[in-house]
């Protein structure tokens, strides 16, 4: 539970932490081998019996002794899972994502060349091997999600931690553990100055100031200390981490490198000169990402279609029911580089829908700055029954899925934009015409319509710095989750 301060000072003694209070974590990669075991057992299970009872295969003549079913494969599985360190207590859901994606790759490789030099690859089916690798990493993460929002929902087994700085990037680190179900923080309390964040200081004890920081590590036996003030000077973080760093297990800081790629950083140091080496990668510079984003893109879009086709249909249907007319709209916006392209999208509003707008700002000139500023109207009087209910669910965007097969979007990328908005991306419009539009994106699983425009605009600068096709999936993954709650839609 997290203690709210109640008066200016903060006793050290009712944040001290106990034995047991600061390694209970040192349980939880057990608890993640036991779910991981019972993932890859359940994925061979799964994959058996689809195997055996599949109406279009014949029936397989091979049976599993029971050693390599729920000892050999498993420990395979657990082996490679811990070299690509997958049992970190806190690391971001889609870091751990792709790690366990490679270790399960890397157990099935290792598990074939096992059947190969054991001369039993003639017998056990190839199908068997394929549904285990697409069931374990799936069973894996799903439980892997379960177990950590389990635990970090009730506050165990998570890591103490004390922050230094209170202020706007601590909020934000903060979001972003709340968010990740990756992370498993307890916040023992905050070091500042002046914490200008008043929601920090609301919520939580405010320890002291920087100067007490050391005391404050000593008296609370904290051994995970996270910096988040870029504001201090260079030589005042470094005097904070070398006054720090021999107290405690694990220290981190939060650089004044805010809007840097940091999803693509190469970080090297120079040893006998005590320096630190950052490089920066463009994935999208290279044609073979470029490619793999184009096969990612197709590949997902015609799966897709099997549900959209009908879906799409009975959509259809409605529209025309509610208002009758066409069923598809078609809008001029803005692609890569600079071509212009039609985005389709299934038709929300009136027919005669311009010249609503027009009538209803000149009756409502308190709306004209709200469509000035984000080209959306929160009352758009514009918008059918069905539209409502379309934009919500975000399934008028169906018919994207056309263009994305066309070349013209991407699933996942910036939000296509008309040619008045150009002004409004300024020296990011550079970032923006670099790679097609998406169906979906880093606004709209960030608050879509709620956000502001500048923070779109800096939103899609950032995804085109940091893309890697892990980023691609966990958006998508994210827009399922925002368009079921239906937050920041209209």
């Amino acid at each position: 539970m997290v203690r709210k301060q109640t008066d200016d000072k903060t006793d050290l003694q009712d944040v001290r932490l106990s034995s047991r209070e600061r390694h209970s974590h040192a349980f939880l990669p057990l608890l993640l081998i036991a779910g991981d075991y019972l993932a890859v057992v359940l994925a061979e299970t799964m994959a058996l019996y689809l195997r055996r009872f599949l109406p279009c295969l014949p029936t397989p003549d091979f049976n599993i002794p029971n050693i390599y079913f729920y000892i050999i494969v498993p420990v395979i599985f657990i082996c490679f899972l811990h070299v690509m360190r997958t049992y970190l207590p806190t690391v971001a859901f889609w870091q751990l994502a792709r790690n366990v994606f490679y270790a399960v790759l890397y157990s099935i490789l290792m598990i074939l060349m096992l059947m190969y030099f054991g001369k039993v690859s003639a017998v056990v089916s190839r199908l068997f091997v394929g549904f285990t690798w697409l069931f374990s990493f799936n069973l894996i993460l799903v439980i892997r999600y379960l177990v950590k929002r389990f635990l970090n929902s009730h506050g165990l087994l998570q890591i103490p931690v004390l922050f230094v700085g209170a202020g706007r990037t601590a909020e934000l680190v903060l979001k972003s553990f709340r968010h990740d179900a990756g992370y498993g923080y307890r916040i023992i309390g905050f070091v500042d100055d002046n914490p200008v964040s008043e929601q920090l200081a609301k919520n939580y004890p405010i320890l002291g100031g920087f100067a007490d920081a050391e005391r404050i590590v000593k008296e609370t036996a904290v051994d995970y200390v996270i910096i988040t003030a870029p504001g201090l000077s260079n030589a005042e973080m470094l005097t904070m981490v070398d006054r720090l760093q021999p107290y405690v297990k694990h220290l981190s800081f939060v650089p004044d490198f805010i809007g840097l790629p940091v999803g693509n950083l190469e970080v090297s140091s120079l040893v006998d000169e005590s320096m630190l080496v950052i490089g920066v990668r463009n994935n999208l510079a290279s044609a073979w990402n470029r490619a793999l984003k184009r096969v990612f893109d197709l590949t997902m879009s015609l799966l897709g279609m099997v549900v959209a086709v009908p879906l799409g249909l009975l959509i259809a249907l409605a529209i025309y029911i509610d208002s009758p007319g066409p069923v598809i709209f078609a809008h001029l916006r803005i692609g890569q580089n600079r071509k212009v392209f039609p985005c389709y999208k299934f038709r929300t509003m009136v027919p005669d829908a311009e010249v609503r707008l027009r009538e209803y700002l000149l009756e409502h000139p308190e709306a004209e700055a709200e469509w000035q500023n984000s080209f959306k109207l929160k009352e758009d009087p514009r918008i059918t029954r069905v539209g409502h209910f379309l934009r919500k669910t975000s399934l008028d965007e169906l018919p994207q899925l056309l263009n994305v097969l066309k070349g013209e979007m991407s699933l996942v990328g910036p939000r296509p934009i008309v040619r008045r908005e150009i002004i409004k991306y300024g020296e990011y419009f550079r970032d923006f015409v670099l790679v097609p539009p998406g169906i979906t994106g880093m606004w709209q699983v960030n608050g879509r319509s709620d956000t502001t425009y500048d923070e779109r605009v800096r939103m899609d600068s950032w995804y085109v710095r940091n893309w890697s096709v892990w980023i691609d999936l966990v958006y998508l993954l994210k827009t399922v989750r925002v368009v079921v709650s239906g937050r920041g839609a209209y």
